[in-house]
């Protein structure tokens, strides 16, 4: 059987396209494994987390020093209370370890009823038992409801402190997307101090999984074309790094549209740019459960509480627990002392998750709001339809913010913003594309409408906010310069509700350094 990209479950060597999950970490694991430490592996969902435990697993119990055990906690969600969850959590172990050929024994003769003991005592006694000692990884243990998780950390905390008198895991990993504060925080919500509580207390030694680099997506591509002579074109290569900034799962499912979806494995065809930009929309707009399950998560309030000041370009405190936690979900991420979504993929996949209804109703609504109404002379006549919008948002604004409210997440706030966005991919309708740009504490939200090789270069802004920020026309005259216009449009919200639409709705013309700018307000 040929190899393919895999997008779904944890990768096999005989069968998809992967690198050794070991490389550049395999080292710093076997070193904790080997100084009895306890620690946590965290990445964004399907960043190769568990190709990497099984791996090691497989690794550790050939080599014949320990017995290493991968035991997946997912199945355990559902059981909110740990007189329910830590039975199962027990009775988990003792399948994998039957599943998996280590020596039985385990949690023969448990007492399930002692909740807050079983599953230590059960380790104990079956560490006792071993001529090994015993390494233990669980993964997606932040799968557990905040009870079942406590109960769970406490009876390994015990059992760590306790290992000088009393046989116990010589070393365990906490897998998942959640990094070391969250778990302790669970551990103690009442904020004394965490770590005289954990067993998880190396905080600066927690394993956080990387995205590829783009020598690694060149070689990953090149074992297809070794294997099937399909060539992946450099240019596609570069373009593919810089649309997912290397996240493993993206990386993949680009290259499975390219090869099976578009060409539909005629090998003869190389992958160019264009094909794999073609890639990127196709899976954009198939929202798989990848997508879904990440943007399920804006509807966390940690992750909203990012979020809609990034979609806003506002400041917030960037080491505080939400952020961290938004940045541990692969959501967001830094560069150059800049926060911006994690890639523009995922920039992209925020407005349009957040957007969707939106853009639904204008669908429904408008089904004149398209491209050959406001092309003119093969361009798109931006201020006709920039005009049409500011009709538009006078005749539905409230309807909107309101709806942002409550329906829709919460985003109230970046309510005109994503409006104004939906009413763009609703002109669009697949045959332009919008280029996003958010930063957190930029005081601004850029974009570039793309159409038929001409750029349309739009700044969004809050009235409320723009009084505190830099001058606006030298923002968008900038933005302009990157995208490389000499026209740009300044849309400006202004969300008094005491004014008139007639003092909000206007346009009027202003020119900077030889460039045109269309300021229209709303």
């Amino acid at each position: 059987m040929s190899k393919f990209f895999n997008i779904a479950g944890p990768c096999v060597p005989c069968e998809h396209y992967m690198f050794d999950p070991m490389r550049g970490i395999g080292d710093e694991l076997v070193r904790l494994i080997n100084d009895r430490q306890y620690f946590i592996i965290h990445a964004a969902r399907q960043s190769g987390k568990t190709t990497l435990l099984k791996a090691l697993t497989r690794q550790i119990n050939a080599e014949g020093k320990y017995y290493a055990l991968y035991c997946s906690l997912e199945a355990i969600e559902r059981f909110a209370e740990p007189v329910q969850g830590i039975p199962e959590i027990v009775k988990k172990i003792k399948n994998c370890i039957e599943e998996q050929d280590l020596p039985d024994g385990f949690a023969k003769n448990a007492d399930y009823d002692n909740v807050t003991g079983v599953l230590k005592s059960s380790l104990v006694r079956y560490c006792r038992s071993l001529d090994k000692p015993l390494v233990l990884f669980f993964d997606e243990a932040d799968c557990l409801a905040s009870d079942t998780l406590i109960t769970f950390l406490r009876q390994l905390r015990e059992g760590y402190i306790n290992r000088p008198d009393v046989p116990f895991v010589h070393s365990a990993a906490l897998v998942g997307m959640r990094n070391l504060r969250d778990y302790k925080g669970d551990i103690r919500p009442d904020c004394e101090s965490r770590g005289r509580v954990s067993p998880f207390n190396i905080v600066t030694e927690y394993i956080n999984l990387r995205n590829f680099f783009p020598a690694e997506i060149a070689e990953l591509y090149a074992q297809h074309t070794a294997e099937t002579g399909q060539a992946f074109e450099q240019e596609a290569v570069d373009y593919v790094f810089e649309q997912t900034q290397g996240q493993p799962w993206l990386v993949n499912a680009i290259a499975r549209e390219a090869v099976m979806g578009i060409t539909r494995e005629d090998y003869s065809q190389p992958v160019t740019k264009e094909l794999a930009e073609q890639a990127i929309q196709n899976i954009i707009l198939a929202r798989g459960t990848h997508f879904d399950s990440l943007m399920e998560r804006l509807r966390d309030p940690r992750v909203r509480r990012v979020i809609e000041p990034l979609i806003l370009g506002e400041e917030i405190i960037e080491e505080s627990d939400d952020y961290q936690y938004t940045k541990d979900l692969g959501l967001i991420r830094e560069i150059n002392r800049k926060t911006e979504a994690a890639n523009p993929i995922y920039a992209e996949l925020i407005v349009r998750a957040l957007n969707l209804d939106a853009q639904k109703s204008i669908d429904n609504a408008h089904e004149d709001y398209t491209v050959p109404r406001y092309l003119k002379d093969g361009k798109i006549d931006m201020d006709f339809l920039i005009k049409d919008f500011q009709e538009f948002w006078r005749e539905n604004s409230e309807i909107w913010i309101n709806r942002y409210k409550t329906k829709l997440y919460e985003y109230d706030e970046a309510a005109p913003h994503l409006v104004l966005q939906a009413f763009l991919q609703r002109v669009l309708n697949g045959d332009g594309y919008i280029i996003r740009e958010m930063a957190l504490g930029s005081k601004r939200a850029d974009l570039c409408v793309v159409y038929d090789g001409h750029k349309y270069p739009i700044e969004l802004k809050i009235l409320q906010s723009m009084r505190k920020s830099a001058d606006p026309l030298k923002q968008i005259s900038e933005y302009m310069d990157k995208v490389g216009s000499n026209t740009g449009w300044l849309v400006i919200f202004d969300r008094d509700t005491e004014k008139s639409w007639d003092d909000k709705i206007y346009m009027k013309k202003e020119r900077v350094g030889g460039k045109e700018i269309t300021i229209a307000g709303c």
